[in-house]
């Protein structure tokens, strides 16, 4: 299982390194930096403005994107997608083919039967992508977009750009011509979101502090509210507050790595940790995590990267699901 510190920031960059290798670009400029935010694009990105002339006429629509406007399909058939999977599950649209970390979330990992695998997100198959003959290509990597480009229309959407599952959702449901479906979606998304509010409220006080935090040995991941780790479900839709000195940063940083040293200064009264071996008893025997409030009252959600790491529609709302009931309980 691919386990390093920063998923996220490696499936980006190594995805980057491999595509301008296999087009004979120059390699990103610190594309070695370890931080997802270098691949984000400065430009923000847009809803898709469709043609109403060129859909008529020609079964395509005119979108504008960051790389200016995009042909696309009005309901493509054979979709390519590498970071936002889950958007297109939400909105009934199966993938042709996808990297093999998407076909492992265990979100919904049931509904990919026959969904092509095209790589290791470090090593993303070009040759199997053109085999699979995809009308539509839609791509978190920046780097990545001139080599897909030349395959079939691509629509880029750099990592970041989309900050919560409703922006995810309406933007991608614009895309894929499924306006109705992604409505009807976050409807249900925001009865549920509603319902956990008003759950939790009865058992959290408003003003406890929440820390998402992942075990990097003998260092700790802090992260904020669109990195993985729950951020979307704890931050947006439970609308939970990071511990106060440090709030600004985290949301600007999104990932941080801080020493134990420090751990105390950026932990909430509420801890939910990733880790692949530590148990709740284990950090209350620890000379530092065991001196925390939220390990000494048990207020500590431990789960595994195979469930945390993933940060889309589908994943969030099973997060929400998994951690109010945590929260209730």
């Amino acid at each position: 299982m691919f386990s390093h510190k920063r998923l996220l920031a490696t499936m980006l960059i190594s995805l980057t390194l491999f595509l301008s290798a296999c087009s004979g670009a120059t390699p990103p400029q610190g594309a070695a930096s370890g931080n997802a935010g270098n691949v984000q694009a400065s430009a923000e990105q847009k809803s898709p403005d469709a043609s109403p002339q060129a859909e008529a006429a020609s079964g395509t629509r005119i979108i504008k994107t960051i790389k200016g406007d995009i042909e696309i399909p009005n309901q493509a058939q054979r979709v390519v997608v590498d970071l936002y999977l889950g958007s297109f599950i939400a909105l009934d649209v199966k993938p042709v083919g996808t990297p093999q970390k998407n076909l492992e979330n265990p979100y919904y990992k049931a509904e990919l039967a026959g969904v092509e695998n095209i790589g290791e997100y470090e090593s993303i198959s070009l040759e199997k992508i053109l085999e699979l003959q995809p009308d539509l290509i839609v791509t978190g990597n920046e780097m990545a977009y001139e080599s897909f480009s030349k395959i079939a229309p691509t629509v880029l959407v750099p990592f970041g750009n989309l900050k919560t599952v409703h922006e995810e959702i309406e933007f991608f449901g614009q895309v894929l011509g499924k306006e109705q479906e992604a409505e009807a979606w976050l409807a249900n998304f925001d009865k549920q979101i509603a319902q956990a509010r008003e759950q939790v409220a009865q058992h959290v006080p408003a003003e406890a502090t929440f820390s998402l935090m992942e075990d990097w040995g003998k260092t700790v991941g802090v992260f904020g509210d669109n990195f993985g780790r729950g951020g979307q479900a704890v931050y947006h839709a439970l609308d939970r507050k990071l511990p106060p000195k440090h709030a600004a940063k985290v949301m600007k940083e999104q990932s941080l790595e801080i020493s134990m040293e420090i751990l105390e200064e950026y932990a909430g009264d509420y801890i939910i940790f990733t880790s692949e071996t530590h148990t709740l008893e284990d950090l209350k025997v620890d000379t530092i995590w065991g001196t925390l409030d939220a390990v000494k009252n048990d207020r500590v959600y431990i789960w595994h990267g195979d469930k945390s790491w993933y940060f889309d529609p589908i994943a969030t709302s099973a997060q929400l699901e998994e951690l109010t009931a945590w929260l209730v309980k």
